[in-house]
Protein backbone atom coordinates (compact mmCIF):
# COMPACT_ATOMS: atom_id res chain seq x y z
CA UNK A 1 0.00 0.00 0.00
CA UNK A 2 1.06 3.80 -0.55
CA UNK A 3 2.90 4.67 2.08
CA UNK A 4 2.13 7.93 4.03
CA UNK A 5 3.35 11.43 3.01
CA UNK A 6 6.60 11.36 5.10
CA UNK A 7 6.61 7.91 5.34
CA UNK A 8 5.20 7.23 8.71
CA UNK A 9 1.42 8.06 9.85
CA UNK A 10 1.23 10.46 12.63
CA UNK A 11 -1.14 9.11 15.75
CA UNK A 12 -1.66 11.74 18.29
CA UNK A 13 -4.66 10.27 19.60
CA UNK A 14 -5.01 9.50 23.76
CA UNK A 15 -5.62 6.61 24.88
CA UNK A 16 -8.45 6.32 27.76
CA UNK A 17 -5.81 6.05 30.55
CA UNK A 18 -3.93 9.02 28.99
CA UNK A 19 -7.42 11.15 28.38
CA UNK A 20 -7.84 10.48 32.07
CA UNK A 21 -4.72 12.26 33.15
CA UNK A 22 -4.56 14.89 30.62
CA UNK A 23 -7.50 15.85 31.35
CA UNK A 24 -7.05 16.23 35.24
CA UNK A 25 -4.00 18.23 34.09
CA UNK A 26 -5.60 20.43 31.62
CA UNK A 27 -7.63 22.50 34.56
CA UNK A 28 -4.22 24.10 35.54
CA UNK A 29 -2.95 24.80 31.57
CA UNK A 30 -3.62 28.26 30.12
CA UNK A 31 -6.73 27.91 27.94
CA UNK A 32 -7.14 29.12 24.44
CA UNK A 33 -10.60 28.98 22.95
CA UNK A 34 -9.96 27.77 19.21
CA UNK A 35 -12.28 28.03 15.98
CA UNK A 36 -13.80 25.53 14.28
CA UNK A 37 -11.17 25.23 11.62
CA UNK A 38 -8.32 25.14 13.81
CA UNK A 39 -10.13 22.72 15.93
CA UNK A 40 -10.48 20.06 12.93
CA UNK A 41 -6.51 20.80 12.49
CA UNK A 42 -6.24 19.25 15.88
CA UNK A 43 -8.02 16.59 14.86
CA UNK A 44 -6.63 16.40 11.59
CA UNK A 45 -2.77 16.18 13.21
CA UNK A 46 -4.04 13.67 15.47
CA UNK A 47 -5.21 11.38 13.19
CA UNK A 48 -2.56 11.21 10.94
CA UNK A 49 -4.56 13.46 8.01
CA UNK A 50 -1.87 15.84 8.03
CA UNK A 51 1.24 13.09 8.29
CA UNK A 52 3.94 14.13 9.03
CA UNK A 53 2.69 17.13 11.12
CA UNK A 54 2.66 16.26 14.73
CA UNK A 55 1.49 19.89 15.57
CA UNK A 56 1.00 23.25 14.90
CA UNK A 57 3.91 24.92 12.04
CA UNK A 58 6.94 26.79 13.99
CA UNK A 59 7.23 30.21 12.24
CA UNK A 60 10.44 28.52 9.87
CA UNK A 61 7.92 25.87 8.89
CA UNK A 62 5.18 28.26 8.23
CA UNK A 63 7.47 30.50 6.23
CA UNK A 64 8.94 28.08 4.23
CA UNK A 65 5.42 26.70 3.50
CA UNK A 66 4.25 30.28 2.45
CA UNK A 67 7.39 30.78 0.23
CA UNK A 68 8.37 27.47 -1.50
CA UNK A 69 5.75 25.10 -1.12
CA UNK A 70 7.67 23.06 0.86
CA UNK A 71 8.97 21.90 4.81
CA UNK A 72 12.62 23.08 5.65
CA UNK A 73 13.47 19.17 5.70
CA UNK A 74 12.33 19.59 1.69
CA UNK A 75 9.26 17.74 2.06
CA UNK A 76 6.76 18.99 -0.29
CA UNK A 77 3.82 21.11 1.90
CA UNK A 78 1.01 23.95 0.03
CA UNK A 79 -0.99 24.81 2.76
CA UNK A 80 0.32 26.55 6.31
CA UNK A 81 -1.02 24.61 9.58
CA UNK A 82 -0.84 27.60 12.32
CA UNK A 83 -2.36 28.23 15.22
CA UNK A 84 -3.18 32.26 15.64
CA UNK A 85 -4.11 32.55 19.58
CA UNK A 86 -5.48 36.03 21.46
CA UNK A 87 -2.54 38.56 21.88
CA UNK A 88 -2.53 38.52 25.82
CA UNK A 89 -2.73 34.64 25.73
CA UNK A 90 0.22 35.22 23.57
CA UNK A 91 2.22 37.90 25.45
CA UNK A 92 2.13 35.73 28.19
CA UNK A 93 3.51 32.31 27.05
CA UNK A 94 7.04 30.90 27.04
CA UNK A 95 8.80 28.51 24.99
CA UNK A 96 8.18 25.10 26.64
CA UNK A 97 4.72 26.17 28.42
CA UNK A 98 1.52 23.77 27.65
CA UNK A 99 -1.79 24.97 26.55
CA UNK A 100 -5.24 23.75 26.69
CA UNK A 101 -7.02 23.83 23.87
CA UNK A 102 -10.44 24.27 23.98
CA UNK A 103 -13.35 24.35 21.46
CA UNK A 104 -16.49 27.28 21.27
CA UNK A 105 -18.31 24.85 23.43
CA UNK A 106 -15.90 24.86 26.19
CA UNK A 107 -14.84 21.32 25.35
CA UNK A 108 -11.13 20.75 25.89
CA UNK A 109 -9.86 19.03 22.66
CA UNK A 110 -6.19 19.09 22.63
CA UNK A 111 -2.74 19.70 24.48
CA UNK A 112 0.10 21.83 22.96
CA UNK A 113 3.91 22.39 23.92
CA UNK A 114 4.77 25.78 22.78
CA UNK A 115 7.55 25.52 20.74
CA UNK A 116 7.50 29.02 18.85
CA UNK A 117 5.39 32.49 19.40
CA UNK A 118 5.90 34.25 16.37
CA UNK A 119 3.70 36.87 14.07
CA UNK A 120 3.79 36.91 9.91
CA UNK A 121 4.09 38.98 6.95
CA UNK A 122 -0.21 38.38 6.55
CA UNK A 123 -0.45 40.19 3.12
CA UNK A 124 2.98 37.87 1.64
CA UNK A 125 1.34 34.87 3.19
CA UNK A 126 -1.95 35.96 1.49
CA UNK A 127 -0.42 36.73 -1.84
CA UNK A 128 1.14 33.33 -1.98
CA UNK A 129 -1.19 30.81 -0.48
CA UNK A 130 -4.00 32.65 -2.29
CA UNK A 131 -2.30 34.47 -5.10
CA UNK A 132 -4.66 37.75 -3.62
CA UNK A 133 -4.81 40.15 -0.56
CA UNK A 134 -8.40 40.76 -1.18
CA UNK A 135 -10.75 40.41 1.41
CA UNK A 136 -13.59 39.16 -0.22
CA UNK A 137 -11.48 35.84 -0.77
CA UNK A 138 -12.56 33.44 1.68
CA UNK A 139 -9.25 32.29 2.18
CA UNK A 140 -7.86 35.82 2.73
CA UNK A 141 -10.99 36.68 5.22
CA UNK A 142 -10.38 33.78 7.28
CA UNK A 143 -6.66 34.36 7.93
CA UNK A 144 -6.52 38.17 8.17
CA UNK A 145 -9.82 38.03 10.52
CA UNK A 146 -7.75 35.45 12.76
CA UNK A 147 -5.07 37.96 13.90
CA UNK A 148 -1.22 37.68 13.44
CA UNK A 149 -0.16 35.91 16.68
CA UNK A 150 0.89 32.02 16.46
CA UNK A 151 1.99 29.49 18.46
CA UNK A 152 4.00 26.59 16.90
CA UNK A 153 4.74 23.27 18.73
CA UNK A 154 3.43 19.45 19.12
CA UNK A 155 0.12 18.29 19.69
CA UNK A 156 0.43 16.40 22.94
CA UNK A 157 -2.53 14.45 22.64
CA UNK A 158 -6.30 14.77 20.88
CA UNK A 159 -8.52 14.29 23.77
CA UNK A 160 -12.18 14.97 22.81
CA UNK A 161 -13.14 14.82 18.70
CA UNK A 162 -15.37 17.76 17.22
CA UNK A 163 -18.90 17.78 17.91
CA UNK A 164 -20.56 16.50 14.67
CA UNK A 165 -23.90 17.58 13.81
CA UNK A 166 -26.64 15.92 11.19
CA UNK A 167 -24.01 13.43 9.57
CA UNK A 168 -24.02 9.55 10.59
CA UNK A 169 -20.78 9.07 12.88
CA UNK A 170 -20.44 6.16 10.56
CA UNK A 171 -18.68 8.50 7.46
CA UNK A 172 -16.21 9.49 9.78
CA UNK A 173 -12.93 7.48 9.18
CA UNK A 174 -9.77 8.15 10.43
CA UNK A 175 -6.90 7.15 7.51
CA UNK A 176 -5.78 3.86 9.57
CA UNK A 177 -9.28 2.94 9.09
CA UNK A 178 -9.69 3.81 5.32
CA UNK A 179 -6.50 1.91 4.86
CA UNK A 180 -8.14 -1.05 6.26
CA UNK A 181 -10.82 -0.41 4.06
CA UNK A 182 -8.73 -0.30 0.83
CA UNK A 183 -6.62 -3.60 2.38
CA UNK A 184 -10.23 -5.54 2.70
CA UNK A 185 -11.28 -4.72 -0.31
CA UNK A 186 -8.19 -5.76 -2.46
CA UNK A 187 -7.65 -2.72 -4.25
CA UNK A 188 -4.43 -1.68 -5.50
CA UNK A 189 -5.25 1.63 -7.28
CA UNK A 190 -7.57 3.66 -5.47
CA UNK A 191 -9.20 7.02 -6.68
CA UNK A 192 -9.99 10.06 -4.40
CA UNK A 193 -12.80 12.11 -5.41
CA UNK A 194 -12.41 15.80 -3.55
CA UNK A 195 -15.57 17.63 -3.40
CA UNK A 196 -17.56 20.52 -1.35
CA UNK A 197 -20.37 20.26 -3.37
CA UNK A 198 -23.20 17.95 -4.03
CA UNK A 199 -22.04 15.86 -6.99
CA UNK A 200 -23.95 16.76 -10.30
CA UNK A 201 -23.49 15.17 -13.38
CA UNK A 202 -20.30 16.44 -14.64
CA UNK A 203 -18.89 15.10 -11.21
CA UNK A 204 -20.69 11.84 -11.94
CA UNK A 205 -18.74 11.48 -15.40
CA UNK A 206 -15.71 11.77 -14.15
CA UNK A 207 -15.73 9.30 -11.30
CA UNK A 208 -17.06 7.00 -13.52
CA UNK A 209 -14.40 7.40 -15.94
CA UNK A 210 -11.92 7.31 -13.52
CA UNK A 211 -13.49 3.62 -12.12
CA UNK A 212 -12.52 2.12 -15.70
CA UNK A 213 -8.91 1.74 -15.19
CA UNK A 214 -9.07 2.06 -10.99
CA UNK A 215 -9.96 -0.85 -8.44
CA UNK A 216 -11.77 1.73 -6.25
CA UNK A 217 -13.28 5.35 -5.68
CA UNK A 218 -12.79 7.10 -2.41
CA UNK A 219 -15.50 9.45 -2.79
CA UNK A 220 -14.00 12.02 0.41
CA UNK A 221 -16.46 15.51 1.08
CA UNK A 222 -14.84 17.40 2.92
CA UNK A 223 -17.26 18.63 6.13
CA UNK A 224 -14.95 20.72 7.75
CA UNK A 225 -15.38 24.91 8.07
CA UNK A 226 -16.57 25.90 5.01
CA UNK A 227 -17.83 29.84 3.85
CA UNK A 228 -21.30 30.29 4.66
CA UNK A 229 -23.48 29.97 1.56
CA UNK A 230 -21.75 26.70 0.61
CA UNK A 231 -24.39 23.73 0.82
CA UNK A 232 -24.40 22.50 4.21
CA UNK A 233 -22.39 19.30 4.61
CA UNK A 234 -25.32 17.35 6.24
CA UNK A 235 -27.46 18.06 3.22
CA UNK A 236 -24.56 17.01 1.07
CA UNK A 237 -24.20 13.62 2.34
CA UNK A 238 -27.59 12.76 1.84
CA UNK A 239 -27.07 13.82 -2.09
CA UNK A 240 -24.16 11.55 -2.16
CA UNK A 241 -25.68 8.60 -0.03
CA UNK A 242 -29.10 8.98 -3.11
CA UNK A 243 -26.30 8.94 -5.72
CA UNK A 244 -24.17 5.94 -4.67
CA UNK A 245 -27.14 3.71 -4.03
CA UNK A 246 -29.05 4.69 -7.51
CA UNK A 247 -26.20 5.21 -10.05
CA UNK A 248 -22.80 3.72 -8.78
CA UNK A 249 -21.46 -0.25 -8.57
CA UNK A 250 -21.54 0.24 -4.57
CA UNK A 251 -18.95 -2.70 -4.85
CA UNK A 252 -16.11 -0.29 -6.11
CA UNK A 253 -17.17 3.09 -4.26
CA UNK A 254 -16.20 3.82 -0.87
CA UNK A 255 -18.37 6.83 0.72
CA UNK A 256 -16.06 8.66 4.12
CA UNK A 257 -16.00 12.31 4.91
CA UNK A 258 -12.64 14.17 5.84
CA UNK A 259 -13.24 16.64 8.44
CA UNK A 260 -10.76 19.19 7.14
CA UNK A 261 -11.86 22.85 7.25
CA UNK A 262 -11.71 24.36 3.34
CA UNK A 263 -9.27 27.20 2.25
CA UNK A 264 -10.52 27.95 -1.48
CA UNK A 265 -6.82 28.38 -2.30
CA UNK A 266 -6.69 26.76 -5.34
CA UNK A 267 -3.40 25.27 -7.05
CA UNK A 268 -2.48 25.14 -3.59
CA UNK A 269 -5.11 23.55 -2.16
CA UNK A 270 -5.22 20.72 -5.14
CA UNK A 271 -1.78 19.76 -3.71
CA UNK A 272 -2.94 20.20 -0.42
CA UNK A 273 -5.97 17.68 -0.63
CA UNK A 274 -3.62 15.44 -2.72
CA UNK A 275 -1.40 14.65 0.33
CA UNK A 276 -4.44 14.44 2.55
CA UNK A 277 -5.26 11.87 0.30
CA UNK A 278 -2.20 10.15 -0.26
CA UNK A 279 -2.39 9.59 4.16
CA UNK A 280 -5.71 7.88 3.74
CA UNK A 281 -4.43 5.38 1.27
CA UNK A 282 -5.31 6.51 -2.17
CA UNK A 283 -2.62 6.38 -4.94
CA UNK A 284 -4.95 8.69 -7.29
CA UNK A 285 -7.00 11.85 -6.77
CA UNK A 286 -9.02 13.11 -9.52
CA UNK A 287 -8.06 17.10 -10.47
CA UNK A 288 -10.82 18.72 -12.20
CA UNK A 289 -11.99 21.93 -13.45
CA UNK A 290 -10.73 24.98 -11.17
CA UNK A 291 -9.99 22.65 -7.95
CA UNK A 292 -10.62 24.24 -4.76
CA UNK A 293 -10.59 27.70 -6.51
CA UNK A 294 -13.56 30.60 -5.56
CA UNK A 295 -14.55 33.16 -7.52
CA UNK A 296 -13.02 34.33 -10.45
CA UNK A 297 -9.11 34.05 -8.50
CA UNK A 298 -7.45 30.85 -10.63
CA UNK A 299 -7.52 29.74 -13.70
CA UNK A 300 -9.77 27.08 -15.44
CA UNK A 301 -6.63 24.52 -15.50
CA UNK A 302 -4.18 26.30 -13.11
CA UNK A 303 -4.32 23.59 -10.48
CA UNK A 304 -3.83 20.74 -12.71
CA UNK A 305 -0.93 22.61 -14.20
CA UNK A 306 0.63 23.70 -10.79
CA UNK A 307 0.09 20.49 -9.12
CA UNK A 308 2.30 18.65 -12.66
CA UNK A 309 5.09 20.20 -11.38
CA UNK A 310 5.15 18.35 -8.01
CA UNK A 311 4.20 15.07 -9.86
CA UNK A 312 7.63 13.58 -8.48
CA UNK A 313 7.24 14.36 -4.76
CA UNK A 314 3.64 14.21 -4.52
CA UNK A 315 3.73 9.90 -4.28
CA UNK A 316 0.18 10.28 -5.55
CA UNK A 317 -0.67 10.73 -9.39
CA UNK A 318 -3.05 13.15 -10.53
CA UNK A 319 -5.82 12.53 -12.74
CA UNK A 320 -6.90 15.10 -14.95
CA UNK A 321 -10.20 15.82 -16.40
CA UNK A 322 -11.78 18.57 -18.50
CA UNK A 323 -14.79 20.37 -17.96
CA UNK A 324 -17.69 18.10 -18.83
CA UNK A 325 -21.27 19.11 -20.16
CA UNK A 326 -24.39 17.46 -21.28
CA UNK A 327 -24.66 17.39 -24.94
CA UNK A 328 -27.92 17.59 -26.40
CA UNK A 329 -26.96 15.79 -29.47
CA UNK A 330 -24.81 13.26 -28.08
CA UNK A 331 -27.60 13.18 -25.16
CA UNK A 332 -24.99 11.84 -22.63
CA UNK A 333 -22.19 13.43 -20.85
CA UNK A 334 -19.18 14.38 -22.46
CA UNK A 335 -16.06 16.90 -22.78
CA UNK A 336 -14.31 18.89 -25.41
CA UNK A 337 -11.99 15.89 -25.79
CA UNK A 338 -15.15 13.37 -26.65
CA UNK A 339 -17.70 15.72 -28.19
CA UNK A 340 -17.62 17.61 -31.45
CA UNK A 341 -20.39 19.32 -31.21
CA UNK A 342 -21.00 23.21 -30.92
CA UNK A 343 -21.11 24.95 -27.07
CA UNK A 344 -24.79 25.87 -28.08
CA UNK A 345 -25.22 22.21 -27.70
CA UNK A 346 -23.39 22.27 -24.34
CA UNK A 347 -24.82 22.51 -20.74
CA UNK A 348 -22.86 22.77 -18.22
CA UNK A 349 -23.89 25.26 -14.72
CA UNK A 350 -21.30 25.65 -12.32
CA UNK A 351 -22.46 25.23 -8.80
CA UNK A 352 -22.89 28.81 -8.20
CA UNK A 353 -25.48 28.96 -10.58
CA UNK A 354 -26.86 26.24 -8.98
CA UNK A 355 -26.90 27.63 -5.58
CA UNK A 356 -28.54 30.72 -6.78
CA UNK A 357 -31.06 28.56 -8.57
CA UNK A 358 -32.18 26.77 -5.00
CA UNK A 359 -31.89 30.26 -3.87
CA UNK A 360 -35.02 31.20 -6.17
CA UNK A 361 -36.23 27.74 -5.36
CA UNK A 362 -35.90 26.49 -8.94
CA UNK A 363 -35.25 23.31 -9.58
CA UNK A 364 -31.23 22.60 -11.53
CA UNK A 365 -32.24 20.61 -14.63
CA UNK A 366 -32.17 16.77 -15.20
CA UNK A 367 -29.08 17.42 -17.68
CA UNK A 368 -27.16 18.82 -14.61
CA UNK A 369 -28.57 17.08 -11.53
CA UNK A 370 -29.99 13.73 -11.19
CA UNK A 371 -33.64 13.75 -9.97
CA UNK A 372 -33.18 12.20 -6.42
CA UNK A 373 -30.31 14.93 -6.24
CA UNK A 374 -32.57 17.54 -7.11
CA UNK A 375 -35.56 16.68 -5.28
CA UNK A 376 -33.15 17.23 -1.54
CA UNK A 377 -31.39 20.10 -3.05
CA UNK A 378 -35.06 21.72 -3.58
CA UNK A 379 -36.30 20.29 -0.15
CA UNK A 380 -33.61 21.62 1.55
CA UNK A 381 -33.93 25.29 -0.25
CA UNK A 382 -37.64 26.09 0.06
CA UNK A 383 -38.19 24.00 3.52
CA UNK A 384 -41.15 21.78 1.55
Amino acid sequence: MIKPHGGTLVNRLATEEERKELLKKIEHLPKIVAGDRYVGHCEMIAIGGYSPLNGFMTKDEAESVIKDVHLPNGLLWSIPIVLPIEEDIWSSLKIGDEVAIYDKYNRPIAIVVVKDKYTLDLDFYCQNVFKTTDENHPGVTFVKSAGNHFIGGKLVRLLNRPIREGIDEKYYQDPADIRKVIEEKGWKNVVAFQTRNPIHRAHEYIIKCALETMDGALIHPLVGETKNDDIPAPVRMQCYEVLIENYFNKNRIHLSVLPAPMHYAGPREAVHHMLMRKNYGCTHMIIGRDHAGVGNYYGTYEAQEFVEQFVDKLGIKPLKFEHAFYCTKCENMATSKTCPHSKEDHIHLSGTKVRAMLREGKRPPKEFSRAEVADILIKWATGK
